[in-house]
């Protein structure tokens, strides 16, 4: 049986200061990354673990910073490795790409924190090295985001929009009820 390898891409605490960050969609998506980390485990294909690494002191997702750990129920477990990266591509500065293709994994199923950042460019540099990838469109949010005109985007859009300009591109885009069932 090939292997999918499960992406799952900044789920850190530091994602949950809201005053900080402002208005974010899909509030469940951290249920239904676990409910696709449970299942993955279950049949016993690779997890594969992200973190943004600021380089920025203050930051919340800064290594010296609480903000940084991994939510607990989408925390790695014995076995599975975790790519601390400084960039908004898990690919860059990681050994991420060169361990998928040694264990000869082709396809990928990426989820996680934003969607518009970094499972955007992950996503976009997956299917741009010729990894079969697929976005679990309801394991993903985002934040409101504004331009310098003062124009807001909500979230909704935002993470819309994303999902819109990968699919058929650079990724398939579905559920994860939809990947689960396969």
């Amino acid at each position: 049986m090939s292997q999918t390898a499960l992406i799952l891409i900044d789920w850190q605490q530091g994602f949950d200061d809201l005053d900080y960050w402002g208005n974010r969609n899909n509030p469940d998506a951290e249920i239904n990354g676990e409910k696709l980390l449970s299942h993955w485990r279950k049949i016993g294909q690779p997890v594969f673990h992200v973190k943004h690494d600021s380089t920025e002191p203050k930051s919340r997702l800064h290594p010296d910073n609480a903000g940084n750990a991994i939510k607990a129920a989408l925390a790695p477990i014995a076995g599975e490795p975790v790519y601390g990266k400084n960039v908004n591509s898990a690919f860059i500065g990681t050994s991420l790409e060169a361990d998928l293709r040694a264990q000869g994994i082709s396809k990928l199923i990426l989820c996680g924190i934003t969607t518009d950042h970094c499972v955007n460019t992950t996503t976009r540099m997956a299917g741009n090295l010729g990894f079969d990838a697929t976005i679990a469109s309801d394991a993903c949010g985002t934040f409101d985001r504004s331009l310098p005109d003062g124009r807001v985007f909500k979230a909704d859009l935002v993470h819309d929009v994303t999902l819109a300009s990968l699919n058929g591109e650079f990724a398939a885009v579905k559920t994860v009820s939809e990947i689960i069932l396969g």
